[in-house]
């Protein structure tokens, strides 16, 4: 029934019958569309059939609880931080050193005893934190965690996989992996931080540029087998679904060297995923690379 019909049903029977009127009305009110609220966010993340939901700017309230295999840069990536305005919001110097247990707050809420300050230097390792629990309140912590770090310490050395000479772009960015790009980036992003190549299992996945692998795992739900290549303080770049590894935090990487093996993990086909991000924020890769 068209709502200009129910209209008219709901006047007419108003006369006579009140409650046959009270129903109508009350059915005339699926027919006001609701107004447009907030532009919905998407997470590449989330599985079991769901859609999945990403934040689009740096979250900004609850914590997280340092957990054994996460980094500072891959939680920056995930909640659209910078990871250097993170380390600043929870008073990190470098080395940025973060220790399981601790606590990594994105409000503006005080420290505090929420955050383990041990009061002797922490072992060198890499930054690392953990699962979010935004919904949560704080957890008091009085005393750092008898625990190891996050992460082993892992030498800053070059990666000895393969380097192919590729073309780059006058701001110095090349392909990561041939192939055919089958989705683009989205400005608003309700649905892809990125773009995804298309490409056989196995197909060899490469370093846009130079830079250090600061995350090589699959903690980020929704990104598979990932690595994230920090380029500068202002640029990193991420790398998802693959099959296979083949560098490993610390390492140094240069343009067109092999990074990983293109799979389909934690996605529903053989592709590459494949953003950059400025300050924390995602840009249209497109924009950067080479033309075709």
């Amino acid at each position: 029934m068209s709502c200009t019909v129910l209209h008219v049903l709901v006047r007419a029977v108003a006369v006579f019958r009140l409650p046959l009127a009270l129903l109508a009305a009350s059915a005339l009110a699926g027919c006001v569309s609701s107004p447009p609220g907030g532009v919905q966010v998407v997470d590449r993340g989330q599985n079991q059939g769901r859609a999945p939901v990403v934040q689009r700017q740096p979250v900004r309230n609850g914590h997280y609880v340092v957990q054994r295999g996460d980094t500072l840069y891959s939680i920056a990536f995930r909640f659209g931080w910078d990871w250097k305005a993170l380390a600043a919001h929870n008073g990190l110097r470098d080395p940025y050193l973060i220790r399981v247990g601790q606590t990594i707050r994105f409000d503006n809420r005080p420290l505090g005893s929420s955050q383990p300050v041990a009061s002797t230097p922490p072992p060198a390792t890499s930054p690392a934190v953990t699962q979010p629990v935004p919904s949560r309140p704080p957890v008091a912590v009085t005393a750092p965690p008898a625990t190891q770090p996050a992460r082993p310490p892992v030498a800053n050395t070059p990666a000895t996989t393969p380097v192919t000479p590729v073309s780059r772009s006058a701001s110095g960015w090349s392909w990561p992996t041939e192939g055919t790009v089958i989705s683009r980036f989205s400005s608003n992003g309700s649905l892809n931080k990125g773009i995804d190549i298309a490409g056989q299992l196995g197909q060899p996945v490469l370093a846009a540029s130079d830079g250090s692998v600061v995350y090589a795992g699959s903690g980020l739900r929704g990104y598979g087998e990932l690595i994230i290549i920090k380029h500068s303080d202002t640029y990193v770049s991420a790398y998802g679904h693959n099959r296979r590894l083949l560098v490993r935090e610390g390492q140094q990487v240069k343009a067109g060297q092999s990074i990983a093996e293109m799979g389909s993990t934690g996605a529903d086909r053989v592709k590459l995923h494949f953003e950059i991000r400025r300050q924390g924020k995602p840009v249209d890769p497109l924009q950067y690379l080479p033309r075709r």
